[in-house]
């Protein structure tokens, strides 16, 4: 027999969430509506759980988990939300219900969908995942003036309604590779707080060096000395003994490679700006602008092929999507997953985080870009779209070049390849298997 959901418990820390064009009650009411595309009127960084009766419903935007674990208690089911896996498990230890924990049981509330739970019981119905994101039914024209500009636009927009949201004596740091991400968003908050008669020293541009090596130093070097903006620069040399990838998997719940080495010179980043800097609170970085892109490796990858990528609009913001074989429920998949290499270190270190390229007008407009068209099958024509495309819609909304290097990731342009390879011997299994291990202490 079916017996309604008897406690939701909600975990999320009110104080951390970023909409910024309306209150929480408001966003969860959209939430609650009849048509869950209203959500797609809610701006910034959201994770929402809303209750109506027996309907419980979860949505967040695609820079931040949310997790949900169904336990069951005599009076009824009890569902725990929060941001993360060991928060869930401490609440049902003290709860008395730790017995039931593991972390393969909880569930991750994909990107961009509304996630509904109605009578929950026993057998547990899966819940139902109701996109909200308003994708167009056209694409864009493949002229690539036109899409730099309605793109770049987009990011503007982006940033012009975060400044407003966050207060004006507060500087704001950048995590600064030179690359066409991040050098593209220091132009674009630089070009705004000129225009609204603020002082460009407000921005820091924040590059690793680790070991006082690796190759983004002297690209960053050579980006701000090419836009005239060097004195934003500032280079953060950390030792590559601070590089720990076992205790990124822990702060980040995950263990894919990737992942963890990005996020583990993020840690190294931030960490050496947090003692730098106490009071540092607002970062601003690139996430995002390699999914919307596609600027991925495709040979890296074997599953992958330049048709499944350019055929699948949001192939790198969602994976495969909820209703497909490979999706995982525990972890989402795309940037819905690999989102927590950014948002986990930023939140435990006490930064506050942002990125323009999450938001979801850019995310679909860049849905909208017809890749397919514009690469003409080959994978060299896809890789250079990014580049082409940002550095004309820089220039037609900022009259600034935007520097183009090529592409390297994070976690190798911050160190030289001996560094490297010392820090990230580990195979992907040591890093599950430290995972498994750390969340299910005390268990069995």
């Amino acid at each position: 027999m079916e017996r309604p959901i008897n406690r939701v418990v909600d975990l999320t820390h009110p104080n951390d969430q970023q909409v910024v064009n309306m209150d929480l009650e408001a966003a969860r009411r959209k939430l609650l509506g009849e048509d869950p595309r209203g959500l797609f009127g809610v701006q910034g960084s959201f994770a929402l759980v809303a209750r109506d009766g027996e309907l419980v419903r979860l949505a967040r935007s695609l820079d931040r988990p949310l997790r949900f674990f169904l336990a069951k208690e005599e009076q009824g089911p009890l569902l725990v939300v929060a941001e993360r896996m060991d928060e869930i498990r401490d609440f049902l230890d003290e709860e008395g219900y730790g017995d039931q924990f593991h972390p393969t049981y909880t569930r991750m509330v994909p990107a961009h969908y509304v996630t509904s739970l109605r009578l929950i019981g026993c057998p547990d119905p899966n819940p139902i995942h109701t996109r909200f994101l308003e994708l167009a039914e056209e694409p864009l024209s493949a002229d690539l003036d036109v899409i730099g500009r309605r793109y770049v636009g987009a990011i503007l927009n982006e940033i012009e309604t975060w400044l407003l949201a966050v207060p004006k004596d507060e500087p704001i740091g950048v995590l600064f590779s030179g690359g066409v991400d991040s050098g593209a968003v220091l132009l674009c908050l630089y070009h705004h707080l000129l225009r609204a008669g603020e002082s460009p020293t407000r921005l820091k541009a924040f590059t690793l060096a680790v070991d006082g090596e690796g190759s983004d130093a002297e690209q960053a070097r050579e980006f701000l000395c090419r836009a005239e903006l060097e004195m934003l620069g500032e280079v953060v040399e950390v030792d590559s003994s601070r590089l720990d990838p076992f205790a990124a998997v822990e702060v980040i719940e995950y263990y894919k490679p990737l992942d963890v080495e990005c996020a583990t010179v993020n840690l190294a980043l931030l960490g050496e700006i947090r003692r730098r800097y106490p009071e540092w609170r607002l970062i601003v970085d690139g996430d995002g602008g390699d999914e919307n892109l596609k600027d991925y490796p495709i040979e890296e990858n074997a599953e992958l092929t330049i048709r499944s990528v350019v055929n699948n609009p949001l192939l790198y913001q969602e994976g495969w999507g909820v209703d497909c074989v490979k999706h995982s429920l525990t972890y989402s998949g795309g940037q819905s997953r690999g989102c927590v290499r950014t948002y986990a270190p930023l939140r435990k270190l006490g930064f506050s985080g942002f990125s323009p390229y999450t938001g979801p007008s850019v995310v679909a407009l860049a849905a909208a870009i017809p890749f397919a068209e514009l690469s003409r099958g080959s994978i060299e024509e896809l890789y250079a779209l990014k580049g082409e495309i940002m550095r004309r819609g820089i220039r037609a909304h900022t009259d600034l070049e935007l520097p183009v290097f090529p592409k390297r990731r994070f976690q190798q342009g911050a160190t030289s390849p001996a560094a490297f390879q010392e820090r990230f011997s580990a195979a992907q299994e040591a890093y599950r298997n430290h995972l498994l291990a750390t969340l299910t202490r005390g268990q069995g």
